[in-house]
């Protein structure tokens, strides 16, 4: 396995160390530093990452839950293979369905939350420009869950956070990708647009291609690992 650098955690509450945690084994995941099938021992991670083993079981289980691993009797975490095919048949289904909470949200969002909606996405723009990374994806978060929030439908908007759990890893990766702040806001400046206008149908299209363009954002990423880096059975 490839060095993992620690992660320094803070005095925090116990969920957020998980999160964190979870986030940083992730990367580690996409970057090839875990192969597939392998096993993800407890006390070794503790270790790695210097911190007791109680947020590396949550983070253990938050990974579970984005199907990056799996947790197995007798075996315990085990990194998932991820096949082309099945990360492209999440995309899609992500796409259509953050597509459906663009048109929506295009007609049911209040006055109050398109304007909550353009000034976060004023505020990504300032991150983009500044290469802010880890602040514009934390927002790129927010913007998107507003938009499943602004669909106004409680069942869209629990299978597009689900959707989105499985896939969060991954579409943080692509961000890493030269440029990808900059042409993210632009891509969702065309999303804004439409929806603030009231357009649900150009609102629509233009999540469609937005999320597209994630998906060929993440593929020149992990394309360009280092094949020392790459996971080999």
């Amino acid at each position: 396995m490839q060095k993992v650098y620690p992660l320094h955690m803070t005095s925090s509450d116990a969920g957020t160390r998980a999160d964190r945690l979870a986030s940083e084994i992730g990367d580690a995941i996409l970057a090839g530093q875990f192969k597939p099938g392998e096993r993800l021992d407890e006390q070794r991670l503790a270790e790695t990452y210097e911190v007791s083993r109680t947020p590396v079981r949550e983070a253990l289980r938050r990974l579970a839950s984005s199907g990056l691993i799996e947790l197995r009797p007798r075996r315990g975490a085990v990194v998932t293979e991820i096949t082309p095919e099945s990360l492209n048949s999440l995309f899609v289904a992500m796409a259509e369905i953050e597509a459906t909470c663009a048109r929506l949200a295009a007609i049911s969002m209040s006055p109050i939350e398109r304007r909550r909606l353009g000034a976060l996405h004023e505020e990504m723009g300032e991150c983009a420009t500044k290469g802010a990374r880890a602040a514009y994806t934390e927002a790129n978060h927010r913007f998107h869950t507003m938009l499943y929030a602004g669909a106004h439908n409680p069942v869209l908007e629990e299978f597009a956070l689900q959707l989105r759990r499985r896939l969060e890893h991954f579409r943080r990766a692509q961000f890493r990708a030269p440029r990808r702040l900059v042409q993210s806001h632009a891509e969702h400046e065309d999303v804004v647009r439409a929806i603030l206008a009231g357009d649900a149908p150009r609102a629509h299209s233009a999540m469609l291609h937005h999320v597209t363009l994630v998906e060929i954002a993440l593929e020149k990423v992990t394309s360009a690992l280092p094949k020392t880096k790459r996971a080999r059975r």
